[in-house]
């Protein structure tokens, strides 16, 4: 079995299908993840892998190479690399064609090809099986798209239902036989374009869940009232109104996929306006929430050398990861440098590694411990729901900033305490008391 791309998606699925029993080749083009992943050591943070990649690569269950040859060939190639955004917004194919065109070159007649990756509608019929039918060889080809949440990826891959999609029920099968060593629950879809739909749609619909609650978030503000009461005490008992807590709304696929919707439903004419509106909300967060923050260093006459530290730059805290892609505390980090060119920013992760935050920000400070991240701040800007960053209240936390310095919550990790542990120097999303400008 080959999977080709070993980033988050295909690492993963890789250990879990070698922990089944499965040879599985791993084709990554980084050298250095290549090594790592021989080593059996994870290029990322994902709970439990470490373990169970050792074990794998120790049996010689799972080997990681950077390119197929003619000493091998495979009966099932998963394709898992990644599909970013392009400058211009447009989801990029380059990579999901150079699978293609290795798997093509390396596969014997009678192939399976499962098409792993998240990508525009009609990509695996007009995009993957061109190139595979070129090559003059019989073949079959199924979309099964991912849906793992980082940090419980090794156990949703065993516990969540597998989505297969293929143009006839033996193709289907056959696909479904490859994830039902891993789960008894899939579900077989009536085509390839209804399966790569469907985890689109998926990912949009919590990306409008979430701007929707950054929209009550401004209202609140608006009316200097708390939006983690009104949004809390609203569905207390009351089941029909389960709206979530507003935050900062990113990652590799929510800053993505409801782009890669829009753009599936343009090639058909269609404008996906509350989609369309999701993104803007969701999007503009960052700059909207700094202006506020401008305003209150302004407000508190707080003057330099101003100490402005990130806490939390990972995309998301819970379930913890340390993956920084399509992460918005970046996307806070720009708007607060552009705010303020002079402010000495410092960063702080409680899981992404401090040599790694030095190497990815090396314009910026960095701290290994929360204590030192939080010493002498002239600002705190908590920007992820890592449960670590809630432990200590504001008020304690004003004991180590500098004078007149405050707290901004992007995840209200501490709205539900009373006004005498908060003080006066915590504000969150929400809570702010202040409607944001508008240019």
């Amino acid at each position: 079995m080959g999977i080709v791309g070993l980033g988050y998606v295909g690492l993963t699925l890789a250990t879990v299908l070698a922990e089944a029993g499965n040879s599985v080749i791993g084709i990554e083009k980084r050298n250095d993840i290549v090594d790592m992943t021989n080593e059996g050591v994870p290029h990322f943070t994902e709970t439990g892998l470490p373990d169970a990649l050792a074990g794998v690569t120790r049996s010689g269950k799972l080997v990681a190479t950077e390119a197929f040859d003619d000493s091998f060939t495979c009966d099932t190639y998963i394709i898992t690399v990644g599909t970013p955004l392009s400058a211009d917004g447009v989801a990029r194919v380059d990579m999901i064609e150079a699978a293609a065109r290795d798997i093509a070159a390396n596969m014997a007649d009678g192939a399976l090809v499962i098409l792993r990756s998240t990508v525009k509608i009609g990509t695996t019929r007009d995009v993957v099986a061109p190139i595979l039918t070129a090559s003059g060889k019989q073949y079959d080809i199924a979309m099964c798209p991912e849906r793992t949440l980082e940090g419980k990826a090794l156990q949703e891959l065993r516990e969540l239902p597998q989505i297969v999609g293929a143009d006839d029920q033996a193709v289907a099968d056959r696909a479904a036989a490859v994830f039902r060593k891993l789960t008894n629950s899939i579900v077989s879809v009536s085509g390839i374009e209804t399966a790569e739909i469907m985890k689109l749609v998926s990912n949009t619909f919590r990306d409008v869940q979430f701007a929707f609650a950054n929209e009550v978030a401004r209202v609140c503000d608006a009316f200097g009232v708390s939006a983690h009461e009104v949004i809390s005490s609203g569905k207390l008992g009351y089941s029909r109104t389960n709206i979530p807590l507003p935050g900062l709304v990113g990652g590799p696929c929510l800053e993505k996929d409801p782009h890669i919707l829009m753009e599936s439903a343009r090639t058909r004419g269609i404008s996906l306006e509350i989609t369309s509106a999701g993104r803007l909300v969701n999007e503009r967060q960052p700059e909207e929430t700094v202006q506020f923050i401008s305003s209150e260093i302004e407000r508190r006459g707080l003057t330099g050398p101003l100490k402005i530290n990130i806490l939390g730059m990972a995309f998301k805290g819970q379930p913890e990861t340390s993956d920084l892609r399509g992460s918005m505390s970046i996307k806070v980090l720009d708007a607060l440098k552009k705010a303020h060119p002079n402010a000495e920013i410092g960063l702080y992760d409680p899981v992404t590694p401090q040599e790694v935050l030095t190497s990815e920000f090396p314009d910026e400070k960095t701290f290994g411990r929360f204590g030192d991240a939080v010493s002498g701040a002239s600002v705190v800007v908590i920007a992820n729901n890592h449960p670590s960053l809630g432990h200590i209240s504001p008020r304690t936390i004003s004991e180590f900033t500098s004078p007149g310095g405050f707290v901004f919550d992007y995840w209200n990790h501490f709205s539900h305490l009373p006004a005498s542990e908060l003080g006066d120097s915590y504000y969150a999303v929400g809570r702010s008391g202040l409607a944001p400008t508008r240019g």
